[in-house]
């Protein structure tokens, strides 16, 4: 049967993202106005027609990537199916989130001469350079500052300005960037993932880069976490190979994207710590300060490269001021405010933030203790990474499914068929369903997630109970798993 080889599930996964993709031409995250006349609403019944296909397309797409990961691909294979399942996006409006209109409205607000960190893009004219992009941001965020660093608003401003603001081609630049920084999560997949053999970097890639929430969010979505995750990538590449300070600086530039980047120096610093000579007061110190200090020139001297301010040091928590309903820490704060406030009349805010410091609080102790762990030898800094990034999503105040990415592209690199990569696995295929081609957040997709996160459950422990049927020779994938699950 067809379907069973890589060709075949490479050609299922296409037919799902053109579906996908066609879909969302009427389903996705249309702009408020678009003066093309390219990407506009075509009625309630077309509208969930063309979600009903995107949605189909999607559960094609997941089904071929889970199948794909068994199917033995080569490298040089599954970088061919990235291309197929990539292409039938590169034209779509903007699916699964409006992110990318306050990115052109802020990259607007830019180059207007508004303070980005002060205000939201509603400070545009609705006339003017961005207006139209205004005109469709979420309505979370109409009047939120930028949380992001200049290294994202610069491009972002320079795409506006190209563009003239005008939609349809200021939606296609953004989607450049976003395949742009792909192109750089592969390279530094490939990489990291050749360090380990064992069929790696073809893992790595199936995990890392093929990943359906990868496609859909970053290309399909063009979030920015896309180039935060390769800039990221390519530092701890870097730093990896012995260049520690060149890795450094490019952390720094991720930093300037998004923060959560950050998480990346303390490893990297354990590297420069593991691989120095000397006392060990004096490694120590090098391993804690000098990558922070590298990162941090970076980022100060990106900051005054590109004038914007230094604004986005005060915007860093504005995210966490919208509840996500993914965010357990929210979720349980608000729980427990509201049961105070029946009991006892109390302000449920305060109990709420409270409940997310502590979360945080958590979250930075078990980076601690992942560093610690990987500084005595006991785990490898990458990985170490990796889970260090999972666990700062799962406690943060604000979770999105994209975020899973963040530690997905590395557990991918150096685990992708351990415990960690399973999990993940699964997490990925059912937080692929959670946001709707149009961006919201509808009941359903909860539980469509909920169905796939089963699914995926079962067929994982099936999975790992036939690779260890007695008298049952392993083939390639199943013996590359049964070792990485004796790290």
């Amino acid at each position: 049967m067809w379907a069973m080889s890589a060709v075949g599930y490479r050609r299922l996964g296409a037919a799902g993202s053109v579906a996908a993709a066609a879909g969302g031409w009427a389903a996705g995250a249309l702009p408020a106005r678009d003066p093309w006349g390219i990407w506009v609403p075509h009625g309630p019944g077309v509208t969930v027609a063309a979600a009903v296909l995107a949605y189909a397309g999607l559960t094609l797409l997941v089904v071929a990537w889970w199948c794909y990961g068994r199917a033995g691909a080569s490298v040089r294979e599954t970088l061919t199916t990235l291309g197929w399942w990539a292409a039938p996006l590169l034209l779509a409006p903007p699916l699964y989130s409006a992110d990318v209109y306050s990115y052109i409205a802020q990259g607007a607000m830019v180059l207007e001469g508004h303070d980005v960190y002060g205000a939201g893009p509603s400070v545009l004219d609705p006339n003017g350079l961005g207006g139209d992009a205004a005109a469709s941001v979420g309505g979370n965020w109409t009047d939120t500052p930028a949380p992001y660093g200049p290294v994202f608003l610069v491009p972002a401003q320079a795409v506006t300005w190209a563009t003239g603001g005008t939609i349809v081609p200021a939606v296609l630049g953004m989607r450049l960037i976003a395949l742009a920084a792909m192109a750089l999560i592969v390279w530094a997949l490939r990489r990291l993932g050749r360090e380990r053999g064992d069929g790696g970097e073809s893992g790595a890639l199936w995990l890392g880069a093929l990943n359906p929430l990868l496609l859909m969010h970053v290309v399909g979505g063009m979030h920015n976490d896309g180039l935060m995750i390769a800039l990221m990538l390519a530092g701890v590449v870097l730093a990896r190979r012995g260049r520690w300070i060149l890795g450094s600086a490019v952390v720094g530039l991720a930093m300037m994207v998004k923060s959560p980047a950050a998480v990346a120096l303390l490893f990297i610093g354990v590297i420069v710590g593991r691989a120095a000579t000397g006392p060990l007061p004096r490694r120590v110190a090098k391993g804690l300060l000098a990558p922070g200090a590298i990162a941090g020139a970076v980022a100060v001297g990106a900051t005054l490269a590109a004038g914007t301010g230094f604004g986005w040091l005060r915007t860093q928590s504005v995210a966490g001021t919208i509840h996500t309903a993914l965010s357990a820490t929210s979720d349980l704060g608000l729980a427990l405010g509201e049961l105070l406030h029946l009991l006892l009349g109390a302000d449920p805010d305060p109990v709420k933030t409270a409940v997310q410091r502590l979360g945080l609080a958590a979250a930075l102790a078990f980076i601690a203790y992942l560093a610690w762990r990987s500084a005595r030898g006991r785990l490898d800094p990458v990985h170490a990474l990796g889970l260090a990034l999972v666990a700062l999503v799962a406690l943060s105040p604000m979770v999105q499914p994209w975020y899973l990415l963040w530690g997905v592209t590395v557990v991918a690199a150096t685990a992708w068929d351990g415990r960690a990569g399973r999990a993940l696995m699964v997490l990925s295929a059912a937080l692929v369903y959670e946001t709707a081609p149009s961006g919201r957040t509808p009941w359903y997709g909860f539980a469509l997630a909920a169905v796939a996160c089963a699914v995926g459950t079962v067929l994982v422990r099936r999975a790992g109970a036939a690779a260890t049927e007695p008298g049952r020779v392993p083939g390639p994938r199943a013996a590359v798993r049964d070792r990485a699950d004796t790290r």
